[in-house]
């Protein structure tokens, strides 16, 4: 009894909360703003890609997450881009980070577009990487090139090589209105049949062109009506995830992140790093707070690590009551989604 109370002790002095009283568990890490599709909503049409000394090196990079380990809470990593994959030495970051278990850090996720998983899901896993998340909005070949101004095909044989390699899979499809809501129902079609987990997103005020208009989101409450015919559907109890779950045919899980329609700022705990050194507390947050002076002008780790909590604690509630267009010289896909 007295080792656990010690261990809950140490967890409230290392808590990472902002100013609401929410905890925050989850650290998401850009390494980088390169991507190799141009999906409109997270892309400008012609990104100007940083240069390289203008991103943290992954030392760097291991330094500040191993401060949000071991003095602020964090449980989870998940590495993201850009399109993660196309940095050098990825699998070689996941094994450095898979080190900080013995601090506590519980899991390891990545969020890739999936075209570089066949080649790399192998020492992703032997890394310790514990799952990936792999965006696909449209299953029509044809749909997914308007959308992504890449191919469907090296997406499809990257989750089979995931899958063949032991990793899980789960996968992501943003919907926006006269673009991909008609591939709603092939998605959980094809989903359902490969027994892959599948979670729609609302279109959210965040996208590198500036398209964004409320008329273009379909909300969570249409993606499940379009569906009702076709399965059985039941919704489960709401967790501190992001997604809201449903139960399809009795035996397998939908999500839907309904930022929009349904936001789920009150339970948010998660924080995002970019590949610059910077903090964004929330996802809609218009400015960051910067680390990487500080970090390469020599500050010691408990400078970091109060920067950090500052700029935490000044969260804001979220987009449930900010809601509106996010003006903002980074994009999703600096910031990493």
């Amino acid at each position: 009894m007295a080792q656990v109370s010690r261990e809950v002790e140490r967890q409230e002095s290392t808590a990472l909360v902002d100013r609401f009283g929410r905890s925050k568990q989850k650290l998401r890490i850009s390494i980088t703003d390169r991507c190799n599709f141009r999906c409109g909503y997270c892309m400008p049409e012609d990104p100007e890609w940083l240069p390289r000394e203008a991103l943290l090196s992954y030392e760097e990079l291991l330094r500040l997450a191993k401060l949000f380990v071991t003095e602020l809470g964090i449980r989870r990593i998940r590495v993201t881009g850009g399109e993660p994959l196309l940095r050098k030495g990825v699998d070689r970051f996941v094994a450095s980070l898979s080190a900080l278990r013995e601090a506590g850090l519980e899991r390891i996720s990545m969020t890739s577009n999936g075209v570089l998983l066949r080649r790399y899901a192998p020492a992703l896993v032997a890394a310790g990487l514990d799952d990936v998340n792999v965006s696909i909005d449209a299953i029509s070949p044809a749909r997914f090139q308007a959308l992504t101004k890449g191919d469907l095909q090296p997406v499809l044989a990257g989750i089979e090589a995931a899958q063949a390699a032991g990793l899980p899979v789960k996968l992501n499809a943003v919907v926006i209105r006269d673009h991909n809501e008609d591939e709603i129902l092939p998605l959980v079609r094809w989903a359902y049949r490969q027994r892959v987990p599948l979670r729609f997103i609302e279109f959210m005020p965040l996208d590198g062109n500036g398209a964004w208009s409320p008329q273009k989101v379909v909300p969570e409450a249409e993606i499940i009506e379009r569906l009702s015919p076709h399965f059985a559907i039941e919704q489960l109890p709401r967790t501190r995830e992001p997604a809201r779950y449903y139960r399809v045919n009795g035996d397998y899980r939908l999500g839907v992140i309904s930022t929009v329609s349904n936001p789920f700022c009150e339970s948010c705990d998660r924080v995002r790093l970019t590949a610059t050194g910077e903090i964004f507390p929330c996802l809609f947050s218009p400015v960051g707070v910067d680390l990487k002076a500080p970090l390469r002008a020599g500050a010691g780790d408990a400078e970091l690590v109060e920067r950090i909590r500052a700029a935490v604690w000044q969260k804001g509630r979220g987009f449930a009551v900010s809601a509106g267009y996010v003006q903002r010289s980074v994009s999703m896909h600096s910031l990493g989604g």
